[in-house]
């Protein structure tokens, strides 16, 4: 079995890797970091015995989303891991737009695009777009990236839907995490006190899921809960709950 996961140098996406290579399943790589993926390849191949195959790709260029199919669409993936993306906190007017539009082209363009083509070349299989907690709710302080995971999400759950109702064999599914111990913050701008998930412990419960047959997965139970009970609560009392905590967060403020 084959697998493509982006965004695969650091973090979720090099997790999700590993979980992977451990049920020996050959990987394609994709990240901008020719030298970090280097050494996952060399790690993995020799511990887990699995071939590693490495796509050096920045995918918030439209044109390299399609480079990066035309170079695996004859390789037989059955598992797409769409991962590659970024988040920027801040006030909506103080965050740089061209930041902002580089952000929702990677988060958004890049996993619709690729879903596509892969939904209409794969005979069977999962793709797993990576979107966020934050994706269930308005996010002040946080407001375009939170907007890109919703789409992510509702994006995903509706394909996984109408996919089931055509009987092709291919799913996708989104992955909702909450904190999660990555280099997410740094490049986000943020500082943050909240303890997040490890990116380990994050991609064994994504792995399980896709197993599973989840079509959504959000790793921990206190992030089932909270999105169990956000549900009851009116826009009055989340708005500046959220924007508390997101204010924490951010260095601008």
């Amino acid at each position: 079995m084959n697998a493509l996961v982006t965004g695969a140098s650091s973090g979720i996406g090099k997790a999700i890797a590993e979980e992977l290579a451990k049920k020996k399943i050959n990987l394609f790589l994709v990240a901008r970091r020719q030298a970090e993926l280097d050494e996952i390849k060399v790690s993995l191949e020799s511990r887990y015995g699995i071939k590693v195959f490495v796509k050096t790709f920045d995918l918030s260029t439209e044109a390299n989303c399609f480079a990066l199919f035309e170079a695996c669409k004859n390789d037989q993936l059955e598992i797409v891991i769409n991962n590659a993306g970024f988040g920027c906190i801040g006030l909506f007017e103080n965050i740089e737009l061209d930041t902002e539009l580089k952000m929702l082209r990677l988060n958004i363009m890049s996993v619709h695009i690729l879903t596509k083509l892969f939904v209409r070349s794969m005979k069977q299989g999962v793709i797993l777009n990576v979107a966020s907690m934050a994706g269930f709710i308005p996010t002040p302080n946080m407001a375009a990236y939170a907007a890109s995971k919703a789409y992510v999400y509702n994006f995903s759950e509706a394909i996984n839907y109408e996919l089931k109702r055509t009987k092709k064999k291919v799913r996708v599914l989104s992955l909702c995490p909450g904190p999660v111990n990555t280099n997410f913050a740094n490049v986000a701008g943020a500082k943050t006190e909240f303890k997040g998930m490890s990116a380990e412990k994050c991609a064994r419960i994504a792995v399980r899921g896709i197993e599973r047959h989840r079509h959504h997965i959000i790793p921990g139970l206190g992030m089932k809960l909270t999105k169990f009970f956000v549900r009851f609560l009116p826009l009055g009392i989340i708005l500046p709950m959220a924007f508390m905590i997101q204010s924490k967060k951010d260095e601008i403020s």
